[in-house]
């Protein structure tokens, strides 16, 4: 799970492009596709490879932020006729279009991931693609794998199927537009279900002691010629729509498991000590966490709207460290291979435009189902994925979190010696006196250095802004 999100838009993006433009020369971030990378994705994109099987008759819709065209699922929900619900979940088919062995493959693996700047964006493969012949777009035929999850009525998984499908959205919205239309009562039954599934898959996963973290993002306003950082807190949309991925991702593990060869994304249980330090910050915070109450449960509870509750869900970040890929071949399936946060086994498989490995897991899910041994183009990648995922998920987490860096201290180097109230976060368990600081106003999740004194995890401190270079990607608090 990401440190933390934030959204640039409009002229806030200005005095902040030469800091970035640095932040990719530093990191290598590759500018642009090479020409034969290009060539074929444009003929890929005239030419794909296109399924037997005809699902344009469902009418899909995607959900996702406004501006985004880079659209990997669309969906389809609908009640049983015998009780339960149907959910149709199509997952762009990036092979179709991308040849293993080929250069468009080969740069693929070399990004790994697209990476999210605030002012852009990098994609793992070229926007001929990305943003259109592969695209999800609405009113276009696009080629899918089509996954069919029925579910009973309390919302637990009954049957599984995937299969190469053609589809077309109908219709492209975003999670604000959403949540307005089933508030008001006036989504029709395919969204309007999306609530009702959603809170039944929520309640499935309290069950099971899985954890969703609702943590805000940070978003630069504008205002009389200025502009400012804040928190917005996700909305409820975002979870039931994430619910449906989670649903896809942890069928993928099982239809995997079952058929002997899989990658599954597994995540550590957290240290006892380090839900101690939990329990601390949220008692120094005014979190209400009685001993009998689960961590999960706590973080179910947390009102993100809540500046406080969003300090201790920006804290609860740290136990979700750790999470990597895990291979097995032949039926050696590894125990536990379990995400802790989802409590279950999980697979990533729902964002092939933008992850490398999801491609791969997607072939190994269809195989299984029509009982084929997997291609041999994915078993021959399977053993080096974990390693290329690390690689690149360590490149997206430092693109992350230095343009957060270079937004907030571009927007405070005006404001060096001020004083600011301030939750302490976190503390190095080596250097006490060096930790992190959960700002109100505005929304700053930034470096403290407290000289000799130990910081006091979870509580309120007043701290005095010591530098803000956006040159050096630098935001630095010490206590006033």
């Amino acid at each position: 799970m990401p440190r933390r999100h934030i959204h640039v838009t409009g002229a806030a993006e200005a005095p902040l492009r030469a800091a970035l433009r640095a932040l990719r020369t530093e990191l290598a971030i590759p500018a642009a596709f090479p020409p034969a990378v290009l060539a074929e994705a444009e003929a890929a994109a005239k030419n794909p490879r296109l399924p037997a099987y005809d699902a344009t008759d469902l009418p899909f819709l995607t959900i996702d932020p406004p501006t985004s065209t880079d659209l990997d699922q669309a969906m389809h929900l609908a009640r049983r006729a015998n009780g339960g619900y149907r959910v149709h979940y199509a997952i762009a088919d990036v092979a179709a279009f991308v040849a293993p062995g080929s250069a468009l493959d080969a740069e693929a693996h070399r990004r790994v991931l697209t990476l999210y700047f605030p002012d852009g964006k990098v994609p793992l493969h070229p926007t001929v693609l990305s943003e259109g012949a592969a695209s999800l777009l609405p009113g276009e035929p696009r080629p899918a794998l089509l996954w069919r999850i029925d579910l009973d009525a309390e919302g637990r998984r009954v049957a599984t199927d995937v299969r190469r499908a053609l589809v077309r959205s109908r219709a492209k919205l975003d999670y604000a537009g959403v949540q307005r239309q089933i508030d008001a009562g006036t989504a029709e039954e395919p969204l309007a279900l999306l609530r009702e599934i959603g809170r039944l898959r929520e309640a499935l996963e309290a069950e099971r002691g899985g954890i969703s973290l609702s943590v805000p993002e940070q978003e630069i306003v504008e205002s009389d010629h200025t502009y400012s950082l804040a928190y917005r807190a996700p909305l409820p949309a975002d979870g039931w729509n994430a619910q449906i991925s989670l649903l896809t991702g942890m069928a993928a593990a099982d239809l995997m498991t079952a058929a002997g060869t899989g990658i599954l994304r597994t995540l550590p249980t957290a240290p006892d000590g380090a839900v101690a330090r939990l329990r601390r910050s949220a008692r120094a915070l005014g979190v209400d966490w009685p001993h009998h109450v689960s961590y999960a449960d706590v973080v179910r509870s947390a009102d993100p709207e809540n500046p406080r509750h969003a300090a201790f869900l920006q804290e609860c970040t740290t136990l979700l460290r750790g999470a990597g890929y895990t291979v097995f071949t032949d039926g050696h399936v590894p125990t536990p291979a379990v995400h802790a946060a989802v409590a279950d086994e999980y697979t990533h498989c729902t964002a092939p435009l933008r992850r490398l490995v999801d491609r791969y897991a997607g072939e190994l899910c269809v195989a299984a189902v029509a009982g084929n041994e997997p291609p041999e183009w994915v078993r021959a990648a399977l053993p080096l994925l974990p390693d290329e995922m690390a690689a690149g998920t360590r490149r997206a987490n430092t693109v992350e979190r230095e343009s957060v860096d270079i937004v907030e201290a571009a927007l405070l180097k005006e404001r060096v010696g001020e004083v600011f109230d301030a939750y302490v976060i976190d503390v190095k368990e080596r250097e006490p006196a060096v930790g992190t600081v959960h700002l109100e106003d505005p929304a700053v999740v930034a470096r403290i250095v407290g000289g000799t004194s130990h910081l006091p995890l979870g509580e309120w401190l007043r701290v005095r802004l010591a530098e803000a270079d956006p040159g050096s990607a630098k935001v630095l608090f010490a206590p006033a």
